[in-house]
């Protein structure tokens, strides 16, 4: 009798390990972490944006959103984190050291300390390093750059820059998300006149052999679509032909594999104006075939980042209240993480 109730008990055990790992292999569970701080399963950290304690700082937490910490702490807005191949910096965009509110690129540490200012002109954010580690690719008043890794040798990618310094943003400062502009002088009122102002490029990001750059770009008057190039700014292709696929501050992801690219749209909603209600996300092959809806959601999803083995995204969604949420890469097993937006994976390290 007892060896019957050994055996049943060890089976039972055997059982629940089983279905677990199984549960885990299938997505079905989230990530977790164990307890000590260090980043569940081995996949890095994300970087991100919150608000949480009152104006827009960037925090690090761990892969199954445990173990947050705060790493710029100012008035002013900080933004657009994203990691160096190497794990150890952070280069964001912020307004700080601006009496007009206008972004510039920074960089530190990945403990926040180190800041460094590497622009010093309007408009310039979405900065994303090359894989060697050596450049940063960024967006600025309607163009893609590229500068060395320590602000020096910037040059234009692409020549489609607006002649002012005003910047389109998105933001809830009223109550309900909407388009304004921020001018020159640092005013700031309701974006009404979409015909107006090109929407130009920008959202660039390296391709993992750093051989192009990806990006968006409302170029050819066709909507704003996805496209790429190579990294010396020639051979520009358009990719997602399809009118209105991103919002002004749009995403384009591309997969650790250099197989994809992940990205916002609202193709299959409302197109009309800027509408950033509908946006889900999406995957396409490199060259543009492929297309395939991931998230399917009454709320905007938004932002996409992939992780460094290939097999998650995170991104920006309003569901459930807003935050950051992860899925598989086939776009099943959502889980919220944070609050908080603009998610960037670190790498994958030994």
């Amino acid at each position: 009798m007892r060896r019957q109730w050994l055996f049943a008990g060890v089976l039972g055990v055997v059982v629940v390990i089983a279905v677990i790992v199984g549960a885990f292999a299938s997505g079905i569970l989230p990530l977790l972490g164990d307890g000590t701080g260090e980043p569940a399963f081995g996949l890095g950290r994300i970087a991100f944006v919150s608000g949480r304690d009152g104006d827009a700082e960037i925090y690090v937490m761990n892969a199954d959103g445990s173990g947050v910490e705060q790493l710029t702490d100012n008035d002013s807005v900080d933004t657009n984190p994203a990691w160096s191949p190497d794990g150890d910096r952070i280069v964001f965009t912020s307004d700080r050291d601006n009496d007009v509110e206008i972004y510039d690129i920074y960089v530190m540490n990945a403990d926040g300390s180190g800041v460094e200012q590497l622009t010093d002109g309007c408009s310039n954010d979405a900065p994303a390093w090359s894989p060697d580690g050596d450049r940063i690719a960024f967006g600025s008043r309607g163009g893609i750059y590229v500068m060395n890794a320590d602000g020096s040798g910037m040059e234009q990618l692409t020549g489609n820059s607006r002649a002012s310094c005003a910047e389109i943003f998105l933001s809830d400062r009223d109550g309900e998300w909407a388009a304004y502009i921020r001018n020159a002088d640092g005013s700031v009122e309701l974006f009404t006149d979409h015909d107006s102002v090109y929407p130009g490029d920008g959202g660039p990001v390296w391709s993992p052999d750093g051989g192009r750059i990806a990006f968006h770009s409302g170029r050819g008057g066709d909507g704003i679509g996805v496209y790429v190039m190579n990294a010396d700014g020639s051979g520009v292709q358009r990719l997602a032909d399809t009118d209105n696929d991103f919002s002004l501050d749009g995403v384009v992801a591309w997969s650790p594999d250099g197989g994809q690219i992940a990205f916002a749209s609202n193709r299959d909603g409302d197109r009309t104006g800027f509408n950033f209600d509908d946006q889900e996300i999406y995957v396409m092959n490199v060259d543009g075939s492929g297309v395939v809806r991931l998230t399917d959601s009454e709320q905007s999803d938004s932002d996409p980042a992939w992780s460094p083995d290939g097999g998650r995204i995170a991104f920006d969604s309003l569901r459930d209240g807003g935050g950051i949420f992860v899925m598989n890469a086939d776009g099943s097993s959502v889980v919220r993480l944070a609050e908080g937006h603009s998610p960037a994976w670190s790498p994958l390290l030994e």
